[in-house]
């Protein structure tokens, strides 16, 4: 039975880079809007492991990890529960260590340390990809 091969270094690479560029700009918009009464921090959720196991007949084909997905029922809309603007990947930030008076939970320190998160996990991703391209220019001068 032919198995399918896993997802390639470069695959995993690129799809770490634009969760990255997507949290970096989701933190940009959140330092945009510190002064904004009633503004919440977001977070944009990390990549699906089900979907790439999925993706690649991981687990005989049988990947069943899932998120779970909320659907905004009457009830909930009439206590003032809002479905999300950004799409399925932007949440609300949970992790947050002060809310204002006026409601906005950004605070500029946090935020901060996330973006050198960010920026330290793509110079990580950066070198890996150099890495592998330079793998690969050994390999093809190698074959001849």
């Amino acid at each position: 039975m032919p198995t399918t091969p896993g997802p390639s270094l470069l695959a995993g690479i690129t799809r770490e880079m634009k969760h990255l560029a997507d949290r970096q700009r989701v933190i940009a918009q959140n330092i945009a809007n510190s002064e904004t009464a009633g503004y919440k921090a977001r977070e944009v959720t990390t990549p699906d492991f089900a979907d790439l196991l999925a993706q690649h007949g991981g687990a005989g084909g049988r990947a069943r990890i899932a998120r779970p997905q909320v659907a905004i029922t009457s009830g909930m809309a009439a206590r003032g529960a809002r479905p999300m603007r950004h799409g399925g990947n932007v949440v609300i930030d949970t992790d947050i260590s002060e809310t204002k008076p006026d409601g906005n939970s950004v605070t500029l320190e946090d935020q901060l340390l996330k973006m050198g998160k960010v920026q330290a996990d793509f110079a990580t991703m950066t070198n890996l990809y150099r890495k592998q391209q330079a793998l690969l220019k050994t390999a093809l001068s190698r074959g001849g």
